[in-house]
């Protein structure tokens, strides 16, 4: 039911928008920040089960530093927008540690840029991080890194980036936080008879018709570029709620399952899309051959592949290509993405785990297809 998208939801990514977070350009909202910092400590430790994890994505790091430069105006030129995200990004960093550390919660700055998840290696590498840090109980805070982008800068670019986010750690809820209480049909500041969209279906062409431009001169962002990374969100599964950031215990309230703000439902389960993904890929990169215990664990244990129950390789595959997990007669049994590449892969053919780090240097998983990166293609 979509009333408990969000009360079933065990990781969650919140996007916070400019305006709020810096009180409308007039500097970083302290209290704010404060009270999004004491309702995630009571989402992830409090009584409520389940408890969550939760990853930020912060923007105001440009509009907080042209507030310490002095600025009235939000500069054209791309380097003074660079520097003034340079300068803003201290406090910002700054004012989430202190906030997050009082409510007994650590917390790690994260910068990205799109570069970073279009490129295989580095988007497993954020990957791996993020979801270390939320092993460790600790809360991402994630930024575009606004620094080193060559295009123009667009604040609406985090509502993109909090959708790329969910999709990168598979997350279950997106909540985009807005100086808006959601969705109306039209601009309800120029037409009185617009209504609130209190539920729609993430994707639904017509949810952008309804969206306008911007929203304000400190963020560059608007309802178009939410609607947008629902929709892309929903491609991993991800449903998304765009909501008032000052709404009264919002995040709190929506774990519970609460109806506040409007509610975009992504139509694919999170684990179907993600297997659909693989199951549906016309060309594989390459193969590994396993045993028949390994074909036993994965066919009826529900396991990982482990390097141990390899036996062969073929192909030329990158770390992170879905490849075929195929048994001694060279039936596909599995596949799903890869954690080693082809040239470390055929070096692990029947090691056990403690053998990896000796053998390669280093271990980047334990397993060379994790259960949750696999999709059955026959059955026991």
């Amino acid at each position: 039911m979509a009333s408990n998208v969000l009360s079933d939801a065990r990781r969650i990514v919140v996007k916070v928008g400019s305006s709020l977070v810096t009180n409308e350009g007039r500097g970083l909202d302290e209290a704010a920040v404060g009270e999004w910092a004491r309702q995630l400590a009571q989402l992830m430790h409090g009584d409520d089960a389940p408890r969550r994890e939760v990853i930020m994505v912060s923007s105001g790091a440009v509009a907080e530093g042209m507030k310490r430069l002095g600025w009235a105006q939000r500069p054209s030129e791309v380097h003074e927008l660079q520097a003034a995200a340079a300068v803003g990004q201290m406090g910002l960093a700054q004012m989430y540690e202190t906030k997050l550390r009082e409510q007994g919660l650590g917390s790690a700055q994260v910068l990205l840029t799109h570069a970073d998840l279009a490129d295989r290696e580095r988007y497993l590498n954020a990957r791996a991080t993020l979801l270390a840090l939320l092993r460790l109980g600790v809360v991402p805070v994630i930024n575009e890194n606004d620094t080193v982008v060559t295009d123009e800068i667009k604040f609406g670019d985090n509502d993109t980036l909090g959708a790329l986010v969910a999709n990168l750690v598979e997350a279950d809820a997106l909540v985009i936080l807005t100086d808006q209480k959601g969705l109306y049909t039209a601009d309800p500041r120029r037409d009185p008879s617009a209504q609130f969209v209190h539920e729609a279906r993430a994707g639904d062409v017509t949810l952008e018709a309804m969206a306008g431009g911007a929203g304000s001169s400190i963020g560059r962002g608007g309802m178009i570029t939410k609607i947008l990374a629902a929709k892309r969100a929903a491609g991993s599964g991800t449903s998304t709620v765009i909501a008032w950031g000052r709404e009264p215990d919002v995040l709190i309230r929506l774990a519970r399952g609460e109806a506040i703000g409007t509610l975009l439902v992504a139509q694919t389960p999170k684990k179907q899309a993600r297997k659909q993904w693989m199951a549906d890929h016309l060309q594989l990169q390459g193969a590994v051959t396993v045993d028949a215990g390994a074909v036993n664990k994965l066919l009826r244990d529900g396991k990982s592949l482990l390097p141990v129950g390899m036996v062969a390789v073929q192909g030329d595959f990158a770390r992170g290509d879905v490849i075929a997990i195929r048994d001694a007669k060279g039936l596909e049994v599995a596949r799903g993405l890869a954690n080693y590449a082809s040239a470390e892969a055929r070096r692990l053919c029947g090691k056990h785990s403690y053998e990896l780090e000796p053998l390669l240097g280093y271990v980047a998983e334990h397993e060379m297809v994790h259960r949750d990166n696999l999709v059955l293609m026959t059955s026991a």
